[in-house]
This record gives structure tokens, C-alpha cells and sequence, in this order.
């Protein structure tokens, strides 16, 4: 009995100095952990992290360092306490875990396939005398869905109003969303943001109203996600408007000119949405003429006369509502080539007087060079004069054989003529 009683005496103290130990070591983990905080540079043992940000389903890559260390693990762990990497010994079996350098002074590991739950605070440690930590936050972004436009599934007509709505979830944090109207920002309601259930993502919903016009059909109308997981900037869903208006019409004829004897035809085209399918014509002064036929959007012409001439109406409609139109007609007489085709009649005018204009030219430039000549002859003729006296008289022995011998044979007449120019 003594000795057992000695025996327990002596273990007694052995128990209360572990207890001691434990309790010291505990002390000095919490006195580490608030210690970790803080970032000394002037300790080269102290670790130094970094925080990151990743996208679900990425991956991310944690970095821990020190400037020296004394043979000392360095040691990486997660949200839960749970190591990940102790040097290059992997502490947990998470495959998606993968060691990228392991040194004395850096230990870099990386977590692939990021989900939600892996989003909080990572803590390296180095396990000195006292021990020394450092945390890095990674935050993980939920990456929005598609959006998906509602609210717009048949079609609208014009002068009424839309409301399209907007939905996009699992953003984290909450997502933007953004209306365009063919590629031009336009301003919708403000988001509403709701929490998603048992889940750390949101839910935006937006809604757009507008007030439909014939200009607005096909246009393409957007939402756009706006969101920093999205590398690209956004993701975006188009649909186009679908208006209902109703036709405006306009007659196309078959030529600019319709001469006298032809086919002819004049052709209504409307462009409402949906196309004009009823077609009316009418003759404005009265009856349609009788070798005039309907065909739809088509009226037309056997043989034109004359008489065809006024003016056509065409009335289209396309259940949504009517339009009309009207166009004269005006047939050209076939009174010979030049009187149907009055660009022949013009041309040819053109050249009857073009000759013309040539033969008066000739004319004036002869009669020019006429009295140019004319001029010359008289200048150089200026003063001078030819004096013919009778013939004969120089060989005739006196003056009664000289009369007899001159030219004429004439008595009483002057001896002289003289001619003046």
C-alpha cells in the first residue's frame, strides 16, 4: 500500500507538467494567430501572401514566401484548417490540388476547378520559434447565366406598348444588366437584385417598356450581362421586334413611256408587314377601260389607246389596315417613227437645222470674199481712164478721108470718147 500510494504521488506531477505543456502550446497558436495579421518587414521569417479572385471553374493559384528561414516547413491550409501542402507532402487528398514549387523560402500551390464553397481565407504558416502565419482571401465569382427575354413571344402592332423582362442568376456578386436597341444602349427599369436559396448567388431581373412604331419591326432588341467573371465583357441575348403596320403603296409602271398599240401594265407594290395580299383598282374618271384586266397587283393593257388616258388607283390591303395610291397615265400617239418617239422627232429637227445653218454660213462667207475682192480692184483702179478715138485718123491724108475712115463711119459725132471707170 505504501509504495502504490508513493507511486501515484510521484505520477501525479508528471500529469499536471503534459497538461501545463498543452496548455502552454494552445497559448501560443492563439498569440501566433493574432499575430498574423500583420505583416512585419522587418522579420525575414514572417510569410508573405497574396489575395486572389477567380471565376467558378477556375483556376487559382496561392503563393506563400519568406525572405529566410531556418530549415522551417512552410505549410499552406484552407478555409477549415485543413492542411493542403506541408512542403511537398500533400495533407489532402483533393486532386484538384496541385504543388507548383516547393522551396525553402516559397511554397506556390494550385486549386483547379473552383467552386463556391472554395471561396474564404487561406492561411501559410511557417513553423518557427514562435510559430508565424499569414492569410490570403479568395474570393470566387458565380458566373451569370445567359440572359433570357420574356414577355415578347407573338407580335405587336404599331402604336402599342411591350414590356420585356430580363432575368439572369447565379452572379456572385449580383450582376448588371444593360438594354440595346440594334447596337445603341437604351434605358430600362433598375435592376432587382434577389438572393438565390441556400446558395451565396443573386438572381437581377430587369424590365424594358416601349412604344412600338412600323420602324421598330426587325429591329433587335438586347440584354446584355455585365460582370467581372466574364472575360469577353458580357454575354447578351437578342431577339427581334415583330410590328404589325399596315402598307404603304406605290404604282410601278412598265415603262416611262407607252405608246399607242402596245401591252402595257401598271404594278401596285405595298410593303406592310404582313404583305398586302388584296389589291382594289379603280379608273378615277369612271369605269376601268374594257380591254383593261385585273390581276391581282397587276392592271393591265391588251392594246393602249388614247383613250386609256387618266388616272389609276390601287388600293392595297393587308388585314392591318389600308393604303392607296394613285398614277396617271398618259399614252403617246403613234402618228409615224418621229411622232412616237419624240427624242426621234427632236433629234431629227436638231439636224434639219444644223444643215441649214451650214448652207447660210457657205452663203455669207462667198458673198464676203466677193466684195473682199471687188474692194481690192476698185482701190487699185482708183484715177485712171482709157480714151479711144477714131479709128483710122492717124493714116488718113486729111481730115475728110480721116471722118470717112473712122470706125462708125459717122459725121457730126465728137472725135473723141472717153470712158471713165
Amino acid at each position: 500500500m505504501s509504495g502504490m500510494r508513493a507511486r501515484q504521488t510521484l505520477a501525479f506531477p508528471s500529469f499536471q507538467r503534459a497538461a501545463l505543456r498543452a496548455l502552454a502550446a494552445f497559448t501560443m497558436i492563439l498569440a501566433t494567430s493574432v499575430r498574423s495579421n500583420y505583416v512585419y518587414d522587418d522579420d525575414p521569417f514572417q510569410p508573405v501572401t497574396q489575395d486572389e479572385t477567380v471565376a467558378v471553374g477556375g483556376v487559382v493559384t496561392l503563393t506563400c514566401g519568406v525572405k529566410e528561414n531556418d530549415n522551417s516547413s512552410l505549410q499552406w491550409s484552407n478555409t477549415a484548417q485543413q492542411t493542403l501542402y506541408f512542403g511537398e507532402k500533400r495533407a489532402l487528398r483533393d486532386n484538384r490540388i496541385q504543388l507548383v514549387k516547393s522551396t525553402a523560402t516559397e511554397l506556390i500551390i494550385t486549386i483547379g476547378d473552383v467552386q463556391l464553397s472554395d471561396d474564404g481565407e487561406y492561411t501559410c504558416s511557417i513553423f518557427t520559434m514562435p510559430v508565424r502565419t499569414a492569410r490570403a482571401t479568395v474570393t470566387v465569382l458565380g458566373v451569370p447565366g445567359k440572359p433570357v427575354i420574356t414577355g415578347f413571344e407573338g407580335a405587336v402592332q404599331e402604336g402599342g406598348k411591350v414590356t420585356l423582362t430580363c432575368t439572369s442568376s447565379g452572379s456572385k456578386p449580383p450582376a448588371k444588366l444593360h438594354w440595346y436597341r440594334d447596337q445603341v444602349e437604351i434605358q430600362g427599369r433598375p435592376d432587382v437584385v434577389e438572393s438565390n436559396p441556400n446558395e451565396p448567388t443573386y438572381t437581377v431581373t430587369s424590365e424594358l417598356t416601349l412604344s412600338v412604331s412600323r420602324d421598330d419591326n426587325d429591329a433587335l432588341i438586347a440584354c446584355a450581362v455585365d460582370h467581372p467573371s466574364i472575360a469577353n465583357g458580357d454575354k447578351r441575348t437578342e431577339q427581334p421586334l415583330n410590328v404589325l403596320f399596315s402598307p404603304r403603296v406605290w404604282i410601278h409602271p412598265e415603262s416611262d413611256l407607252p405608246r399607242e398599240g402596245e401591252k402595257f401594265y401598271l404594278q401596285c407594290v405595298g410593303n406592310g408587314n404582313p404583305e398586302p395580299n388584296a389589291f382594289v383598282w379603280r379608273r378615277k374618271e369612271g369605269e376601268l377601260p374594257p380591254l383593261a384586266k385585273v390581276d391581282g397587283a397587276f392592271l393591265r393593257f391588251e392594246s393602249l389607246n388614247k383613250s386609256d388616258n387618266g388616272v389609276y388607283e390601287c388600293q392595297a390591303d393587308n388585314g392591318i389596315g389600308m393604303g392607296d395610291v394613285a398614277h396617271t397615265l398618259l399614252v403617246q400617239e403613234e402618228a409615224g417613227e418621229n411622232a412616237a418617239d419624240p427624242t426621234a422627232m427632236s433629234t431629227s429637227s436638231g439636224v434639219d437645222h444644223a444643215v441649214i445653218g451650214g448652207v447660210v454660213a457657205v452663203i455669207v462667207f462667198i458673198m464676203l470674199c466677193l466684195l473682199l475682192v471687188l474692194g481690192r480692184y476698185l482701190i487699185r483702179h482708183k484715177g485712171t481712164y482709157l480714151t479711144h478715138e477714131a479709128k483710122g485718123s492717124d493714116d488718113a491724108p486729111d481730115a475728110d478721108t480721116a471722118i470717112i475712115n473712122a470706125e462708125g463711119g459717122h459725121s457730126g459725132v465728137d472725135d473723141k470718147k472717153e470712158y471713165f471707170i
